[in-house]
């Protein structure tokens, strides 16, 4: 996950962004279109979760360019170039691999980085998945660029019979705040990715509403002594991009502010990251609730 960038406009999926459209186009969370890729494309992803998602889709030979953070597939991801981190993006790097489709994030990836690709590649496909459901979409829309329609119905077969799974079962009602940083703390607000997925099992995010400028109130800070703790059940500590550890947890469970309350670790990675690790994400929430 990442802090709020506008590399387009925060267009909600439910608006039909990111899908297949007439002609053999395809249109972007920015909604601008794109056409079929060749099998000569060379495609370089500034997204870690993404970039797990292009080789999921069976893109290996075409991907030759990702960030510091695109760590997975670990056993394949290794071999492919690397053009700096997601927000400090290596341009010349980039433009030394000649990519004829950068994958970027509305979230993940900053808007003047996103402007000086645009002068350079021919196709910058920009995505926004808000919610599990919206992965699908994802799917569907890479798969269509990328000549892989068969992969990503295959995804999305799987990823619907989570969803559905999920849905199955009556989850009780529990109020979280999910951690992601500190010094200062920051949490997230609940027109996040994470709070949608949070959402499947039943977990609300707190606070309820936030102040301040529209891009800081997506991922907010706070503190502990916040009136709105009270009505807080568990905390959760992500294990990135903050990297918090046991003896976090166990210091906030000391805290007398917290005191009644569930506090411990929870895996970022299958919570924050769209795309395949969506799959095996819901699943992980699943057993992770079940606890």
């Amino acid at each position: 996950m990442g802090s709020p960038a506008t590399a387009g406009p925060p267009v909600s999926a439910l608006a039909a962004s990111m899908q297949a459209g007439v002609n053999g186009a395809t249109v972007d969370a920015a909604g601008a279109e794109h056409s079929r890729a060749g099998p000569g494309a060379r495609i370089v992803s500034l997204v870690p979760s993404i970039t797990e998602l292009l080789f999921a889709l069976s893109l290996d030979a075409q991907i030759v360019g990702r960030t510091g953070f695109c760590i997975h597939p670990r056993e394949r991801v290794h071999r492919v170039p690397k053009v700096g981190g997601t927000k400090a993006v290596k341009i010349d790097a980039v433009r030394a691999l000649r990519p004829t489709h950068v994958i970027v994030n509305i979230d993940e990836n900053e808007a003047h980085t996103v402007d000086e690709l645009r002068r350079f590649v021919p196709h910058v496909v920009v995505t926004h998945p808000l919610a599990p459901h919206d992965n699908l979409t994802l799917y569907r829309l890479l798969g269509a660029i990328f000549d892989r329609e068969r992969e990503a119905e295959t995804l999305c077969a799987a990823l619907q019979a989570r969803l559905d799974a999920v849905a199955a079962r009556a989850w009780p009602e529990q109020h979280v705040l999910y951690v992601i940083w500190r010094e200062p703390w920051m949490t997230v607000a609940r027109d996040t990715y994470i709070a949608a997925m949070l959402g499947l099992v039943n977990w609300q995010t707190q606070p309820v509403r936030y102040g301040g400028a529209a891009g800081a109130a997506r991922y907010p800070t706070f503190d502990f002594d916040a009136p709105w703790l009270a009505d807080v059940d568990r905390v959760l500590l992500s294990s990135e991009p903050y990297r918090f550890t046991l003896a976090h947890a166990d210091a906030l469970r000391h805290d007398p502010r917290l005191a009644g309350k569930r506090v411990g670790l929870i895996d970022g990675e299958f919570v924050s990251w769209y795309g395949s690790r969506a799959i095996a994400g819901i699943e992980y929430l699943m057993n992770f609730a079940s606890a």
